[in-house]
């Protein structure tokens, strides 16, 4: 959606389309793939154009000795930020599912039974084409 009708300069569009991909939010997951990667949430190219206070902070915390301990032992909880990710897309899941088995009618046939199935071949598109 991002490139044009014409379908040019698509090589232009697409560092920033994945960096929005990989950095926003999965509702299956509750966190970004970045961030279940890295442990830690993505720098957007405009925050170190203009640094924010964030990026000020840390540039300051990376020489410090008790920063990287605690870096450190945020990445070892890393593992539990995955798993609690991978339980709330089984809830997610779900969740889904339950949604989607309410619409089904579910319909046990017999060896016999008469069943009207619709004929795909013949569509007004196919009749169109001829």
């Amino acid at each position: 959606k991002m490139v044009s009708k014409t379908g040019r300069n698509w090589h232009l569009q697409i560092h920033p389309t994945l960096w929005a991909y990989r950095t926003s939010i999965r509702t299956p997951t509750g966190a970004t793939p970045y961030s279940l990667v890295y442990g830690t949430e993505a720098i957007i190219p405009l925050e170190v154009e203009l640094p924010s206070l964030r990026i000020s902070l840390r540039d300051y915390l990376d020489k410090d000795e008790d920063y990287r301990v605690a870096r450190l032992a945020e990445l070892e909880l890393l593992d539990e930020r995955r798993i609690r990710a991978l339980n709330h897309l089984k809830v997610y899941q779900n969740r889904v599912s339950r949604g989607y088995n309410k619409c089904i009618i579910h319909r046990e046939f017999d060896v016999g039974d008469l069943v009207l199935k619709e004929n795909q071949k013949n569509t007004t598109k196919d009749r169109e084409k001829k």
